[in-house]
This record gives structure tokens, sequence and C-alpha cells, in this order.
């Protein structure tokens, strides 16, 4: 099987890697040479995965999908709902299969955490609060990532798969959001935020609370806390899961040092099920829809903060 992938970020350096250890021939192109993005794309491939800044996925995603591929795409989905909205309803029309890039769900401490919350080890989920502060956006120089008109920001780098792993977890719907954001170390002319404060109200009635940034001035270790009728989940650094129930001892779930495997397990997981699902023919999530709903739920937030 062959795929292209269109990146030389993300792309390049995480997911041609993982392509390349699950067997298939990768073809790494640049999304800045569109001669090249438009002959590779209408080759004989089994996969186009789109991995350009969100202001092109537009482009690369709809010509995938004019030459019949199944096509993967990053998050976040675009620039925006509209943008998003656009590529599903092509995809959908034009009967092609379609994944949305949301692999922290793969995540083995995530996935863990999913599973307690289904399976009633703490009686009914009802609230998650999240908060990861990272530096990594601190000095770095201006980029699309900084320019909020091309689809930059916190809110979609990293909010994107926090509202998509939300509305998995509690499997429902944003049904409303605010908040604020802010611009903690990236460079002056910056008009993308680095952080946000937010909260969420899906449509069965959980809450969340997002607190995140990655521009402060020291990184911290993420830390996740769940709450349900019948007990409390606590993850640390996605490495440790707690689990507290009344009048019983805490157990403790471990899992392998988080990030800088390579490559990394949580996209070797997805990207391996998006390779079976081809194979098939068969549709699997996280697709085209979820980024859509993950869009919206953006959208609101962004207007409210």
């Amino acid at each position: 099987m062959r795929v292209v992938v269109i990146g030389t970020g993300f792309g390049k350096h995480a997911a041609a890697p993982v392509y390349s250890s699950l067997g298939m021939d990768v073809e790494v192109i640049s999304p800045r040479d569109d001669p090249a993005v438009q002959q590779a794309i209408a080759s004989d491939v089994d996969l186009v995965s789109v991995h350009s800044p969100p202001f092109m996925h537009v482009d690369h995603v709809n010509a995938a999908i004019d030459h019949g591929h199944p096509v993967l795409c990053d998050k976040p989905f675009g620039r925006n709902a509209a943008e998003a909205e656009a590529m599903r309803d092509r995809a959908a029309e034009a009967g092609v299969l379609n994944f949305l890039n949301f692999e922290f769900r793969f995540t083995e401490a995530w996935a863990k955490l999913k599973q307690l919350a289904d399976d009633g080890t703490i009686g009914t989920p009802a609230h998650l609060n999240w908060s990861f502060h990272g530096s990594g956006m601190r000095g770095r120089p201006y980029g699309w990532i900084n320019d909020r008109e091309r689809g930059g920001g916190w809110i979609g780098a990293y909010g994107s798969h926090l509202i998509d792993f939300t509305r998995w977890l509690f499997n429902s719907e944003v049904a409303d959001c605010g908040g604020v954001t802010r611009i903690d170390g990236s460079p002056p002319e910056a008009t993308a935020e680095d952080a946000y404060s937010a909260w969420f109200r899906m449509a069965n009635g959980c809450t969340a609370a997002h607190d995140t940034g990655f521009a402060g001035a020291v990184p911290l270790a993420p830390r996740a806390t769940l709450l349900g009728s019948g007990g409390s989940i606590e993850l640390t650094a996605d490495t440790t899961l707690v689990v507290y129930r009344p009048g019983e001892d805490p157990q403790t779930y471990e899992f392998p040092t988080a990030p800088r495997r390579s490559p990394p397990p949580a996209l070797s997981s997805f990207l391996g099920q998006v390779i079976e699902a081809i194979r098939a023919g068969t549709q699997i999530t996280p697709s085209f829809d979820d980024g859509v709903a993950v869009a919206h739920a953006m959208d609101q937030l962004r207007a409210k903060s």
C-alpha cells in the first residue's frame, strides 16, 4: 500500500515514520510545492495523509476526495466549522473513507480513563478537569501557529484534542462553552492564543474544564481528574492513573513514560487501524464527522472568549 504524506513538520517527522513502520510505501511532499502535491494526489495511491497547516487543508483534502482517495486530515480540521463542514460533506458525497487525526484517543492512559468511565468503575461520570502547561511555543519564531487567520492558536493545536476527548469520554456533544484566552510567551505580533481556560457543558449534562497553555516560563506535568457518582480518577503526567472509591484502597495503574517514544505509540495504534479500515473498505472513527463537531465547539469557544 502507498501513502502520500503532505507535510514537512508533523507529517514528515511523525506520521511518515509510523506509516513506514506499518509497511506502507511513503512519499512525503511539501505542502507549499503545489505542482508536486497535485501530481502525487493524481497518482495511484491508497491514502492521502494531510498534515499541512490548517489554512491549506481545504485544497489538499478536496483534491484527494476529487481523485477518489481515502483521506486522513490532521487537526484542527480546517480553520473553522464552515470549512470543516464543506470538507466533510464533499467526502460524504464522494463516498470516500475519511479519518481525522485525533490520535490522542489512543494514548494508553487516556484510553484507560475512557474504559474506566464506560465500565462504571466510578459510577456515572459527571465532571472532567484537565490542566496542562508547557513551554514549547515560548520564544519560537513567528509562524502560522501564531496567526489566527491561518488557523493558528493553542485551541486548535491542543484544545481540539481535549475537546474531542471530552466528547468521546462523555459520549455527548458540547452544548455550550466559554472561557478566556491568553498570549503568554508568543512573539509580539501574534494574533492567536497560546493559552486558554474554558468551561464546557455537554448535551447530557456532564461538565468539563480545560486550563492549558504552551508558552509558559516552565513546563508542568499534565493532570486530569474525572469525578463520578461513585468515585474519582486522577491521571498525572499521562503515566499514573489512580482510582478512588469510598471505603476502598486506591487502585493504581502505571503506563510507560510519555512523550518522545518513537514511533509514538498512540499514532501507531490509530494509523494501524486506519490502514486496516482501508483494506476492509470500512469507515471508522475518529472521522471527519468528529472534526466537524470539534470545529463547532472551537468556533463557539473563540466567539465567547
